[in-house]
């Protein structure tokens, strides 16, 4: 194993900011004309923030299983199929270089095409996908013991090891291999908080994506179309323009908008219905998470309303947002779950909430009534997050929800998804 681990340089976790000018919605080709997402850069500073989480941590080593994670550390993703197999693994130890196990030939595949990784760091590596191969077969057992003589060899044996998520054999056999296993999910969680220019950059494209796939769905949203429709042309078209996984489309009509289900159906549109989407997608692994709601020919005096509360919660949400600012203070700006006919604040969590955006849908911070009063975290420039309203209508049937990734710079905020959202869209109007 490799000990010789590569400094942390300033330029490397240097996330080069520019809020002076507008945030950039390139384009995906590669060009030599202007400087667009330089993807080793990229690299170096996710690998710069993980070490230097783990340097600040009382770990030696991170052992990571999640996908996120693993292309966070590795800069290496060999398809959506594989995001809940534990097919891959990825060590980061104190002293060393990113190894990552992979699945069969993909890890030939990175030693051709990853030279950011040492060839002898990619490794193939099985340790049952979920248990089909049955433990006592002794995959586990090898891979683990194999880890902990390359932790050994690194040094720093005496330290935990943090690990994210785990079958629960493997971690066993990683406890009979000596290894004290500890939480490695806050540490990663920590250096994927801040974003740098380049992490923008991508989810601003991703966002910009999804712009386009709402002007689709203003222009098809009529009766007659069922909400599977919309959900399987929103999937051409985000492919056709560069989305490397549709993770989901929640599509919600007429009175299935309250309660709100998160899911779609068959469901045929009705003249008058209230009908909203979520739109999840990514480009280069960064996501999008992304609400807009519609009217269907017409809307009524109730809908509008429900709309107009829901914008008023979100703006106040958003004007609240400023670096240095904790998160309890944007949470006490959101309704309580009695103001909008929830019992308690785990019933309405993720209504009335924001979450960290990047590679995972779900990121630091995470804002809500439900957690962060008690436990709240400073905002800083560079944190991108999703926040989220919801409110029912009166006539007991309709609701309006309202989705906007914000990214915190260093004089307040800056919104990435565009498509109209301050008075309700009404699509094909009668």
């Amino acid at each position: 194993m490799d000990t010789r681990a590569q400094e942390i340089r300033a330029e490397d976790i240097n996330p080069r900011f520019n809020w002076g000018r507008a945030l950039p919605a390139l384009g995906i080709m590669g060009v030599d004309f202007e400087e667009r997402v330089d993807y080793r850069r990229l690299h170096r500073y996710r690998l710069s923030r993980v070490k230097q989480a783990l340097e600040k941590s009382d770990l030696g080593a991170l052992l990571v299983f999640d996908v996120n994670n693993i292309r966070y550390v590795t800069s290496t993703k060999i398809g959506e199929w594989e995001r809940d197999k534990l097919s891959r693994w990825a060590l980061l130890t104190r002293t060393g270089e990113p190894i990552l196990w992979d699945f069969g030939s993909a890890a030939v595949h990175h030693k051709l095409y990853t030279p950011w990784l040492a060839p002898e760091n990619c490794k193939a590596g099985l340790i049952g996908l979920r248990g089909t191969v049955n433990p006592s077969f002794g995959l586990m057992k090898r891979h683990a013991e194999e880890i902990a003589s390359l932790i050994k060899e690194a040094g720093v044996a005496d330290m935990p090891i943090g690990v994210d998520i785990i079958e629960p054999p493997m971690m066993f056999e990683l406890q009979k291999a000596g290894l004290n296993v500890q939480d490695g999910q806050q540490v990663m969680l920590e250096a994927r908080e801040i974003k740098s220019a380049d992490e923008i950059a991508l989810l601003n494209r991703a966002a910009a994506m999804v712009d386009g796939a709402y002007h689709l769905i203003h222009e098809q949203l009529k009766p007659g179309i069922r909400e599977n429709d919309i959900v399987a042309n929103v999937n051409q078209f985000l492919y056709q323009h560069g989305s490397d996984d549709v993770e989901a489309i929640n599509a919600i009509s007429g009175e299935r908008c309250n309660p709100h289900p998160h899911n779609f159906t068959d469901r045929i549109i009705r003249p008058g219905d209230q009908a909203f989407f979520d739109i999840i997608h990514s480009f280069n692994g960064y996501r999008t998470c992304y609400y807009r709601t519609f009217g269907v020919g017409s809307a009524t005096g109730s809908q509008h309303d429900a709309y107009t509360q829901a914008r008023e919660w979100m703006d106040a949400a958003i004007g609240a947002v400023k670096p240095g600012v904790s998160t309890d203070v944007v949470a006490r700006v959101l309704p309580r779950a009695e103001d909008f006919g929830f019992e308690n604040e785990l019933a309405a969590f993720g209504l009335q909430f924001a979450h960290g955006l990047g590679l995972g849908l779900h990121e630091r911070p995470i804002i809500s009534r439900l957690n962060s009063l008690e436990n709240p975290l400073e905002l800083q420039a560079g944190m991108v997050f999703a926040m989220e309203t919801y409110c029912p209508a009166s006539d007991g049937i309709s609701a309006a929800r309202i989705e906007e990734e914000v990214v915190v710079t260093d004089y307040g905020t800056e919104i990435l998804t565009k498509f109209p959202a301050q008075t309700l869209f009404v699509a094909n109007k009668y």
